[in-house]
C-alpha cells in the first residue's frame, strides 16, 4: 500500500527529524500547527521519519477518522531529507525514489548563472 501511494492527490514529507513516538494526535497538530497546513484534507498522505532512518509513519486523513501507517524497513534507510524542518511537498516520481533510498533532494544542485565569467 504504502510503497505505491495510488489514490493520493498530494504528498507531504516533513523534512528534517520527527519524534516518532507521537500518535495520531501529536501528528496531526504537528501538521496544522507547524507547517499551517490542514491535516483534515482527503486523499492527501503526510510522511515523518525520526533520527532512525529505516522506519516512517504516515497520516491520512478518510473522511471518518485518520489513518496512521508505520513503516520498518528490515534492511537499509529512507534518504530523508534533513535541510530545515518544513513541510515539502514531492511528486509521485520523487515518493517513488523515496520508497527505494533514493535522495530526492540534491546536496549540490546545479544552478543558472546570473553573471557568467567573460573570460575562459
Amino acid at each position: 500500500m504504502l510503497n505505491d501511494a495510488v489514490g493520493f492527490e498530494k504528498i507531504f514529507i516533513a523534512t528534517g527529524y520527527t519524534d516518532l513516538r507521537r500518535g495520531i494526535d501529536g501528528l496531526a497538530s504537528t501538521i496544522k500547527f507547524q507547517f499551517d497546513l490542514d491535516p483534515f484534507q482527503k486523499h492527501i498522505l503526510f510522511l515523518f521519519c525520526g533520527k532512525r532512518t529505516d522506519r516512517i509513519k504516515g497520516l491520512v486523513w478518510e473522511g471518518d477518522g485518520f489513518l496512521l501507517l508505520y513503516k520498518r524497513l528490515n534492511i537499509g534507510g529512507f534518504s530523508w531529507p534533513r535541510t530545515k524542518e518544513e513541510a515539502m511537498e514531492i511528486t509521485p516520481e520523487q515518493f517513488q525514489m523515496l520508497m527505494q533510498g533514493l535522495s530526492i533532494v540534491a546536496k549540490y544542485p546545479i544552478k543558472e548563472l546570473k553573471d557568467p565569467p567573460k573570460t575562459m
